[in-house]
């Protein structure tokens, strides 16, 4: 699921949902930090409501289509508190006004348009401009759009009659001549110069969804954006999701108003029904839908991406409902039929890396990505999936594609062949020749992140690791070098340096049966071996994402950090079937067996550095996480009592059969099918074992992990009579972030609770 660990490295959005620094900046605080002197012991209002230790960054930016500048947003000189678009040239550093903010301001308005997104039609003739947004879900995807015609300065919005911030994937056709987009689960094509507006879906409803997705899809696919262009701009390719028959969940909120609210979701658990999925084609101009043929029943099967490889051709990546077959096929946008060039199988699950088709050799081939040797690899694939050829040679994981450089004849992509806690790029020839390049510059370690150029010659380049912020540099391609330094973060490093720190390492722990683990460990400020310490496990022990990252995690960071400081050691380890790059085998491991070979795993780790770390204390093991990793928390109290004494859940999934079918299924099967995995992986079943102290967060608002899941694990602890502790967080969702002041009480919660139940004290 996407954002089920929020507190781990995912593959994604951003699979990894760090804290950033100073959510709810406290005036008083700041004013009071920055008058005084600089203290080295940390508190938990300096880490979450001061803003004393946030980042630089490097604002605004986007590349241009051209490939060869970007563009920021800057402070406008002629329009109070606004901003202007200004466009950079990489080698030369000109500076150039792209939209001025007095170009922004509506007609009878006096402030300009807050740009939340913004593209250019193809031309260059118009702007296509995203504002207003609100979130659904997880991000703001309903918004306004307007289209500023550069020519004659009319600034238009679109939509006509709509209520404000209802559309939703506004994008110009290939030709600009046109603008699509979603209102109220239909598709319109608006024109951008008469904005006559027509409408090409009829039938959109709380159920029916046509252009964007239902809630199951976009948390587990990423399925947002569901509708495509076609090249030549006449026709619109479109997923529809028919969720009728689908139970909806509800959720309450009790503090919206003097009476309560409900949300309602069609959300279907593990082994109900799905939405129906098909794709279908219509005109730009409108008229009946052509549905493109797929197989099998379309309520037991996905699809997850839809891309046009020319005007009448289109490629689907189709996958079944235990998720272990994936099919390319190829459909005829006329007629609807469909053939599969490509199936890609897999004993356990086959992981989707490719949210769309990236060609290659001008169309003739495909770029696939596979584990079918044991390594994940980059194939090059023809078009009629007859040849199939390796672009990588050593034995290791290429993690995720960054780009393809066709021009160059090169393909991107992240990998650590030697150390599965850090991130490089590297690179391959497409023509399958030469060697396997690291592309990161060696003066670089840790974790790596890069954001491409549109021609594949430059790229953003943020560097991490642990303990250290990133540095943000723009990377020449071309001889693999930095151009230019953007963000240093030196002031930042430089308070953090000050702080009192003890030692922190990397380490590997051996579990036996030929089974070696990764971990890091924070220790606390003058540490000394001869004495034992309190530790706190960090964990998070699904296949959604890592803990053990060689990089720098913010205000999580700076959490442990005071921890240590207060007497605590801080550790951490990633079992197996957390995506690591250790080869499919490692990833794999975990299918059928969630919460069971992850705590054992876990268990295993510490009762092995308890044997080799004679400074752990026994006496005194504690373990925490969220979502994924309040799972694992729970696992560890209830499977393992004597060895764990402290565990803090927070919003934790505790039994597969109420979670979501497309996370759960992946992993678990259907359970009809082995009822009695779904048995073995439940935390709720071992809830009587309990013997240590329990502490449950969660937001009763949570529309991913419901509150229901601890509500039935509170059920039974109270039949076990087992005491424990429960904070619900009302009207708040899976990220515990909602309301003023609410990330400070929630950190310093699980501090008090720490402290009590885990007391410090070297001895």
């Amino acid at each position: 699921m996407n954002t089920r660990h929020t507190f781990s490295r995912a593959n994604i959005a951003l699979r990894i949902g760090l804290f950033v620094l100073a959510l709810s900046p406290l005036a008083a605080i700041q004013a009071q930090t920055a008058q005084q002197a600089f203290d080295p012991k940390l508190t938990v209002e300096r880490i979450f409501a001061s803003g004393e230790f946030r980042p630089e960054r490097f604002p605004g930016f986007e590349w241009l289509k051209d490939g060869d500048s970007y563009a920021k947003f800057e402070p406008s000189d002629k329009v109070k508190d606004a901003f202007d678009l200004v466009r950079y040239q990489i080698e030369t550093g000109k500076r150039d006004l792209l939209l001025s903010a007095a170009q922004l301001i509506p007609k009878g308005e006096t402030k300009p348009l807050e740009l939340d997104g913004y593209d250019w039609s193809a031309d260059g003739k118009r702007v296509l401009i995203y504002t207003n947004t609100k979130k659904v879900w997880r991000y703001n995807t309903r918004g306004d759009y307007w289209v500023l015609d550069l020519a004659s300065g009319r600034l238009s919005k679109l939509g006509g009659d709509a209520k404000e911030s209802t559309l939703m994937f506004a994008k110009f056709s290939p030709d600009g001549s046109k603008v699509g987009y979603v209102h109220d689960n239909d598709l319109y094509v608006q024109d951008a110069a008469s904005l006559k507006i027509t409408r090409l879906t009829n039938d959109g409803s709380h159920t029916l969804i046509n252009g964007t997705s239902d809630w199951v899809n976009e948390e587990e696919f990423d399925l947002r954006d569901c509708w495509r262009w076609s090249p030549d701009s006449r026709s619109i390719a479109f997923w529809q999701f028919d969720a009728s028959g689908i139970q909806d969940f509800l959720l309450l909120n009790d503090t919206a108003g003097l009476y309560p609210t409900l949300t309602r979701i069609p959300y279907p658990k593990t082994g109900t029904q799905n939405a129906a999925v098909r794709v279908g084609v219509i005109s730009a101009g409108g008229g009946a839908i052509r549905w493109l043929d797929t197989p099998g029943d379309l309520r037991n099967n996905y699809i997850v991406s839809v891309d046009w490889a020319g005007p009448n051709e289109i490629f689907l990546q189709h996958i079944n409902r235990l998720q272990n077959t994936l099919q390319v096929l190829v459909a005829d946008a006329k007629t609807g039929k469909s053939h599969s060039v490509l199936t890609e199988k897999d004993d356990a699950w086959v992981d989707v890396t490719l949210p769309e088709m990236k060609w290659l050799d001008g169309g003739k081939r495909f770029l696939w990505v596979s584990e079918r040797d044991g390594w994940r690899r980059p194939y090059s694939v023809s078009d009629d999936g007859k040849d199939i050829r390796p672009l990588t040679k050593g034995n290791f994981d290429a993690m995720s594609i960054s780009a393809v450089d066709a021009a160059g004849g090169w393909v991107y992509y992240i990998a650590s062949p030697d150390n599965a806690t850090q991130r490089y790029l590297y690179r391959s020839r497409l023509d399958g020749t030469g060697t396997d390049e690291r592309v990161t510059p060696a003066e670089f370690t840790g974790w790596n992140n890069y954001d491409f150029s549109p021609n594949s010659k430059w790229a953003i380049q943020s560097s991490s690791s642990f303990g250290k912020y990133s540095h943000i540099d723009l990377l020449r391609l071309t001889d693999k070098t930095i151009a230019r330094h953007l963000v240093t973060n030196d002031a930042p490093q430089a308070k953090l340096d000050k702080l009192d720190r003890g030692p922190s390492e990397f380490f590997k722990v051996d579990i036996g049966h030929g089974v070696t683990l990764d971990g890091w460990m924070m220790k606390p400020p003058g540490f000394d071996p001869s004495k034992k310490y309190p530790v706190l496990y960090y964990a998070y022990t699904e296949p959604a994402g890592t803990t053990v990252n060689d990089s720098f995690a913010g205000a999580q960071y700076f959490w442990f950090l005071m921890l240590t400081q207060q007497g605590y050691i801080v550790t951490s380890v990633d079992n197996r079937g957390t995506p690591s790059p250790r080869g499919r085998a490692f990833r794999k491991s975990i299918y059928r067996k969630i919460g069971v070979l992850s705590s054992q795993d876990q268990a295993n780790a510490v009762r092995a550095m308890l044997a080799k770390m004679p400074f752990l204390d026994a006496s005194r093991v504690g373990i925490w996480g969220w979502s994924g990793g309040g799972v694992a928390t729970l696992n560890a109290m209830f499977r393992y009592p004597d060895i764990y004494k402290v565990g803090m859940a927070v919003a934790p999934a505790p039994d597969n059969r109420y979670y979501d079918t497309i996370y759960t299924e992946r992993y678990m099967g259907l359970p009809k099918d082995n009822p009695e995995d779904y048995d073995n992986s439940s935390a709720i079943k071992q809830a009587a074992n309990l013997k240590g102290d329990l502490l449950i967060v969660h937001g009763t608002g949570d529309d991913n992990v419901h509150f229901q899941q601890t509500e039935y694990l509170i059920n039974a602890l109270v039949a076990a009579n087992k005491p424990f502790t429960i904070m619900p967080y009302p009207g708040r969702t899976h990220s515990i972030s909602e309301g003023q002041g609410t990330t400070l009480h929630l950190y310093s919660l699980l501090t008090r609770y720490l402290k009590e139940h885990l007391p410090t004290g070297a001895h």
